[in-house]
């Protein structure tokens, strides 16, 4: 008995100083103490947010209100060269929410037995286009330009090199060439790349300081890389002199008339949103997103943004276009899309929203395409 108490002290106490080391090595590298940074590594999608601080951006004082319509999907789809039925469909890309729009109208709502309308579900990069959509504002606004480099508003993170030369223009379109690739990682290893480091991050501007290091020299080559439009949320701090969910309550989610309040991640409380990631909110809101690109008369989005969001100027992953932080995987079509299987994808001709939320794997091998693929059937033609 006495062995195994001696035993059971010695180990209890071996594991209280690892945890001791561990939590001192966390706090240099700034992420969260090693619990919550276990618990961040090994929760679904849809619930990581949670796991994080956030800011909340309030619910519009005029929320404007849909009108719901019944409309049926198809009873089966094209998946991989064969045929599935609707459910399956859900099912396999492990859908949470999906909403059909035509004409301002919903047609089709549907939520898994874990999610309701009322959801704040991850978008993942999806922020990314919301971001671009305050950067157009204050473009249009005459507070930026797109020629304007990144270290005018942060001049003490010159290096004398490259990286004195992105603009907001090659932050933009996923041309500024900072060396922090989206290599997302599998395991406990994954754990010290770049795009990990940034979305785990205490203190992002401790990982701007430590990550300035360029891959090419700013508009000679496209890459998808998230660190560009966490470098647009930096400047838009910079510039408005206000929190990244206060002008973005103020000037984008007041106006639409979100029903809901939302939140957005940040590195600790009080910092700074991470951009690039983590904003959520529900599956309606984020169709009034959607409503906001396929039909705004120019006062959240001026006309000149607008063409500027919708066309692309590189191309990127599946060989689809690319422009200021928004995808064109078809002719005609701007789509918002974020890890895991966050998709607003609208489509003018049509006048057809789509918007997609799920819990899909990290690597989820061609389901993006094939997904893709599914909506761009939908949308295409009104049913």
């Amino acid at each position: 008995m006495r062995t195994l108490f001696r035993f059971t002290r010695r180990l209890l106490i071996g594991l209280f100083a690892f945890y001791i080391v561990l939590f001192g090595v966390t706090r240099v590298i700034h992420y969260p103490e090693p619990i919550a940074a276990i618990r961040l590594g090994l929760a679904p999608a849809s619930k990581t947010p949670t796991l994080m601080p956030f800011h909340i951006v309030k619910a519009s004082t005029a929320p404007a209100k849909w009108e719901v319509k019944s409309e049926p999907m198809p009873a089966t789809v094209e998946w991989n060269g064969a045929s599935i039925n609707w459910a399956t469909f859900l099912s396999k890309t492990s859908t949470n929410a999906f909403l059909v729009i035509r004409d301002g109208v919903i047609t089709y709502e549907w939520y898994n037995k874990a999610t309701t309308a009322k959801s704040k579900l991850p978008s993942y990069s999806v922020a990314k286009t919301l971001t671009s959509i305050m950067i157009g504002q204050l473009v249009s606004a005459g507070k930026i330009s797109e020629s304007d480099t990144f270290v005018k508003f942060f001049p003490q993170w010159k290096t004398g090199g490259d990286f004195d030369k992105v603009t907001i223009k090659t932050l933009l379109d996923m041309q500024a060439g900072v060396a922090v690739s989206d290599n997302y990682p599998t395991g406990p290893s994954g754990w010290g790349v770049g795009i990990a480091q940034m979305y785990a991050t205490t203190d992002l501007n401790f990982f701007m300081q430590h990550n300035r290091k360029m891959s090419w020299a700013p508009g000679t080559n496209s890459e998808y890389r998230s660190v560009d439009t966490q470098m647009l949320g930096f400047i838009i701090k910079r510039v408005t002199g206000m929190s990244v969910v206060d002008y973005f309550g103020k000037n984008v989610w007041q106006p639409i008339g979100a029903a809901d309040s939302a939140y957005w991640n940040v590195d600790h409380v009080g910092g700074l949103e991470k951009t690039f990631c983590c904003f959520n909110a529900t599956a309606r809101d984020y169709a009034r997103v959607g409503q906001l690109i396929l039909n705004d008369n120019g006062n959240v989005i001026s006309a000149d943004w607008l063409k500027r969001l919708t066309t692309p100027v590189t191309t990127l992953d599946h060989d689809w276009g690319y422009g200021a932080q928004a995808w064109h995987p078809f002719n005609g079509v701007t789509m918002l899309l974020g890890l895991h299987g966050q998709y607003v994808l609208v489509y003018p001709a049509t006048n057809t929203v789509i918007v997609k939320l799920s819990d899909e794997p990290t690597d989820s091998g061609n389901d993006e395409v094939l997904t893709v693929n599914v909506l761009q059937s939908l949308v295409s033609a009104k049913l």
